[in-house]
């Protein structure tokens, strides 16, 4: 009877009688216009609710650890979908929100995803990053300063200096080097593993169309095996693969602390304990909330009169700890700060070490080189003792052996008293900073990810080690004249910079071009040292950057004052 009723009013709604007024002819009209406007305003209002960050982090009890850190992150203002489906036209947007709403939806009905989750299907960066960051306009490098403290009493401060070298632009500027080399040169990988952390084939595409093909001489790959389909494109991703959704580690977390003073550095040895009750494994949030402010506990036992002095500040130390701690570990969805690798690094992960460990070469040997100033200066170590920090950027001429590919491997191999031209050689291989080649930030850490002790690259490093030979004595006859030709020897240490087209217009490859000078001038005098530009330079301050021992730089004053002779 109701339904009759209903389709009967339905009826006199959409077929009025004959006599019924206009209006009343045109309300069935209206109704559906309101009906359909209503829903697609509908649909707008739940599409811009579905792409807000908080619906999608909030929604679902999988998402917790990635709302979290997204919102910490430096990308809080990018919503999810600005990533996940990437800007384009609306229509493509629909699409791939039905076939992601299908995949995570299916996952949780069926119960068939597992923790921790793992982002699949991600847009390429030319769809996500690069509508904010354009790698073709140029950008400059970056100076970073990474403060560490000691776990002594002090908590004392050692600050590492380098120079990030991510300067952008495209090679047809002439830029394009350093970091970002990768995204303005075509490059591919082989990846075994979903994390992408076992790479043991790369291809670079050269300008002409040929490429290079780099093979990790460990892992028993064979480049006629490669489908082209598995081959990755390297893009902004393939690095800055947590950009959004990094946790920061324990000890970075504290050491930032510290150096915010959000954690005051003068209670004694607050680095350390800070760093006990963070490194404790947990059961349960409550356990890990209990053996955090155990730090309260820890001085309170073993310090007494310093937990006297310090009580609040331990226990607003304690609260700071535990805050990091809820936002770093989801016991519930199984992540932490383990969990995914950062590949935007190469300490706690390989990172960079991918591919750049040393042992990824051509059939000819040649490496992706591995070498500290390819992507940053060499390391700066600066203690609180230091008023001034140099920070060394090289642009001069490097020897020949430093352009090899696999240098960095060899160079602990090659160091004689030739290296003492150029750099300070003091406890050289050791960590005290006390010259160039006893550097905290190279020699005072294990690289875990690297290729050094790799057995088969050792092997074949091996067989390019060659001796350096003794240096030649030169023997002079008491009454003999010194001449050019007992002494040239001399000068092959500064052909590097110094040869045809050198720099300065100074060419010292033969006994010719030496008495050539250059521009200014003569460099020798004969009969003359004291006045020649050769010697004065050697003796000038601040010293030149190659030198000569004083045994030889005596020798060529002498050949200069006997008339500098052929």
């Amino acid at each position: 009877m109701v339904m009759k009723k209903i389709g009967q009013w339905l009826k006199n709604l959409f077929l009025p009688p004959e006599n019924t007024s206009t209006a009343r002819r045109l309300m069935p009209y209206a109704i559906i216009l309101v009906l359909f406007i209503g829903m697609l305003l509908g649909v707008a209002k739940g599409w811009e609710v579905t792409n807000t960050t908080e619906f999608c982090g909030t929604a679902c009890h999988t998402m917790p650890p990635q709302y979290i850190t997204h919102q910490l992150s430096d990308h809080a203002r990018v919503t999810c979908e600005d990533c996940h489906l990437g800007r384009t036209e609306l229509g493509t947007q629909i699409v791939r929100k039905i076939q992601y709403s299908w995949q995570t939806g299916s996952a949780m009905v069926l119960n068939n995803y597992e923790y921790p989750i793992i982002a699949r299907n991600m847009r390429p960066s030319i769809d996500v990053c690069e509508t904010c960051h354009y790698p073709q306009v140029f950008a400059s490098d970056k100076l970073v300063d990474i403060k560490e403290y000691a776990q002594d009493e002090e908590s004392t401060l050692k600050t590492t200096y380098l120079v990030l070298k991510t300067g952008g632009g495209s090679q047809r500027e002439g830029l394009g080097y350093g970091i970002h080399w990768h995204i303005e040169n075509p490059v591919y990988f082989l990846a075994l593993d979903e994390e992408r952390q076992e790479i043991p084939y790369i291809r670079v595409v050269n300008q002409d169309g040929s490429f290079n093909e780099y093979v990790d001489v460990e892992s028993n790959f064979n480049t006629t095996q490669v489908q082209e389909d598995q081959l990755e494109k390297m893009d902004c991703i393939s690095c800055h693969n947590r950009a959004a959704h990094a946790i920061e580690r324990p000890d970075d977390a504290i050491n930032g602390m510290l150096a915010r003073g959000e954690i005051p550095s003068d209670i004694p040895y607050i680095r350390n304990q800070a760093g006990t009750v963070m490194r404790g494994t947990y059961a349960s949030m409550e356990e890990a909330k209990t053996g955090i402010y155990n730090i309260l506990t820890n001085y309170e036992k073993n310090m007494p009169d310093e937990y006297r002095e310090y009580k609040v500040e331990i226990e607003q130390v304690a609260d700071k700890l535990w805050a990091y701690y809820q936002n770093s570990v989801f016991m519930d969805q199984q992540m932490d700060w383990n969990t995914h690798p950062d590949n935007s690094q190469h300490r706690e992960s390989p990172g960079c070490f991918r591919c750049h460990d040393g042992k990824h070469l051509t059939s000819d040997n040649e490496a992706i080189r591995l070498e500290c100033n390819l992507c940053h200066s060499v390391p700066v170590v600066s203690g609180p003792e230091d008023f001034v920090t140099q920070i060394e950027v090289s642009r001069g001429v490097e020897p020949n052996n430093h352009k090899d590919t696999n240098w960095i491997s060899l160079h602990h191999e090659a160091f004689d008293d030739t290296c003492s031209s150029c750099h300070t050689v003091e406890d050289p291989g050791g960590s005290s900073n006390t010259s160039f080649c006893s550097n905290s930030g190279c020699h005072g850490q294990s690289w875990e990810f690297v290729g050094f002790d790799a057995p088969r690259l050792r092997q074949i490093l091996s067989a390019m080690i060659t001796p350096t030979p003794e240096p030649t004595q030169i023997v002079i006859e008491p009454d003999a004249q010194l001449t050019y030709t007992d002494i040239a020897g001399l000068f092959d240490q500064c052909t590097d910079c110094h040869a045809e087209n050198g720099m300065m217009g100074v060419n010292l490859s033969s006994y010719a071009a030496i008495n050539a000078g250059n521009a200014n001038g003569p460099i020798v005098i004969p009969g003359d040292a004291a006045n020649s530009p050769l010697v004065r330079v050697q003796q000038s301050q601040p010293a030149h950057f190659a030198q000569f021992t004083n045994q030889d730089l005596n020798l060529i004053i002498a050949w200069i004052d006997n008339g500098a002779l052929e």
